[in-house]
């Protein structure tokens, strides 16, 4: 093996699992013809084709399939030894990217400003998205998801406490629809309705006698975004599925009222997942650290209120 022959290694294999140039010119930040010309380089040195090319797809060859199967796992060890030198800087720092549904924007949002004066040479990255992601194929750091969400293969951090969920109105609602006195009351009220991007219109997840119910409802409002059904509500459009959390201060005001409340089931909370406790990058660990501080601070300043 030559001295070159390393060179263009980490554009092949991103190449490779992301099956396009353009995806993997993105997560390594430079253009799509830099990562064909590494690539390109790379099958000239080693004299083998190891991508077939078309307008429309990109695949492995035999001799690539075999290729990646060597390679990838010494690429992965270099790039985290290179990720494991920010421990040496004065600071962590580098690009540091996370996936969350949306209804976690607010819970995210408060904490954004402190991490980012705390840690001013991290870059956060923050894409939202309510289906789940695999955060190793899409070259995510880490992901926020509740509980129940996080696959069993991933690493777990709780970052709140149980979440309870209600269901609100505004109070000029309620004065022209009487208040739902039980599950199956609610087919007669306006519901506003969430869609998945799949399609898929969630349906109200409940509980009766301490069991798990499932209800379809319907209403003149649908939406892709949990957040906007609280702001829907207390506009009077309907009655709204969402995180107590969120809707706190409003229901506090009597700006939204809530209905059903022995229905309404606690979920686990919302964690932050990433894939190997091994190695864990500086940049990551700071986040959860802070993470894990703020928590602490939110249940002291909890129990001196009480």
């Amino acid at each position: 093996m030559k001295l070159d022959q390393l060179d263009g290694l980490l554009a092949f294999v991103t190449v490779a699992q992301k099956r396009s140039f353009t995806a993997a010119a993105a997560l390594l930040q430079v253009s799509p013809p830099a990562v064909s010309q590494a690539v390109k380089a790379l099958e000239e040195r080693l004299g083998v084709r190891l991508l077939q090319r078309t307008t429309r797809s990109v695949s492995l060859t035999e001799a690539g399939e075999r290729y990646l199967g060597r390679v990838a796992p010494a690429v992965a060890d270099l790039a985290q030894a290179a990720s494991d030198l920010e421990g040496y800087r004065a600071q962590p720092g580098g690009l540091l990217r996370l996936t969350l549904p949306r209804i976690a924007a607010p819970l995210v949002q408060a904490r954004l400003g402190g991490f980012i004066e705390a840690y001013p040479q991290i870059s956060l990255e923050l894409r939202f998205d309510d289906q789940f992601v695999d955060i190793v194929a899409e070259g995510f750091d880490a992901g926020i998801r509740l509980g129940e969400s996080v696959q069993n293969d991933m690493v777990g951090v709780p970052l709140t406490r149980e979440e309870r969920v209600v269901i609100v109105a505004s109070p000029a609602y309620l004065a022209r629809h009487p208040a739902p006195r039980a599950i199956e009351d609610l087919r007669e009220h306006a519901c506003i309705c969430y869609r998945f991007a799949s399609g898929t219109v969630y349906r109200w997840e409940l509980q009766r006698d301490g069991k798990p119910v499932e209800i379809e409802v319907n209403g003149p409002l649908t939406v892709n975004d949990g957040n906007f059904m609280a702001f829907a509500a207390a506009g009077g459009a309907g009655l709204a599925y969402t995180f107590e959390r969120f809707v706190a201060s409003a229901l506090a005001s009597g700006e939204l009222v809530s209905v059903l409340p022995e229905a309404c089931p606690v979920w686990f909370g919302f964690y932050l997942y990433y894939a190997s406790r091994r190695q864990m990058p500086p940049k990551l660990r700071c986040l959860i650290d802070y993470w894990k501080a703020e928590m602490s601070v939110d249940a002291e300043s909890a129990a001196l209120s009480r």
